[in-house]
């Protein structure tokens, strides 16, 4: 009898040890989708940078780092290229970020935090009007966030 009990309590175990792994059904392993894929992909980052280098154009808080690229149409391509790619890798898409280093590129302008949370500002103004999800925004900020202390103070 307690043989059988043992043999019950270790298939009871095993049973519950599969339903939480997924491993008792393909229907119970569900792999989560990337936040690039949940962004919509590299057409839908394209258009929230656009959309967020327009912003960041009309925003006399911060334009004038930016007024160089802006006067250029070859450096505002590269611009918005490197942000897609920046974007496009730190949701887990395929793109590999190809420009500067954050404190390189960002050296001698002497952002500050509150041009710093300007262009946040700007940034989920563009995620809004795409109507890009609160949890989205939320993942995706907390990616960028790591950057800040390479760009602020350089």
């Amino acid at each position: 009898m307690r043989k059988t009990i043992i043999a019950f309590a270790i298939a009871v175990t095993v049973a519950f040890g599969c339903v939480n792994t997924g491993l008792a059904s393909p229907k119970t392993k569900t792999k989560a989708k990337s936040l690039y894929t949940r962004l919509g992909g590299k057409k839908a980052i394209k258009a929230v940078i656009d959309q967020f280098v327009s912003n960041v154009a009309n925003d006399t808080r911060i334009n004038k780092f930016f007024a160089a690229a802006a006067s250029d149409p070859k450096r505002l391509a590269h611009l918005k290229k490197m942000l897609v790619e920046q974007v496009c890798n730190a949701t887990g898409g395929p793109c590999k970020y190809t420009g500067k280093d954050m404190v390189t590129a960002h050296k001698g302008m002497n952002i500050t935090d509150a041009d710093f949370n300007a262009l946040v500002e700007d940034l989920v103004a563009a995620l809004n009007k795409f109507k890009v999800g609160q949890t989205e925004q939320n993942e995706l900020l907390g990616a960028l966030a790591g950057l800040k202390p390479q760009i602020v103070g350089q």
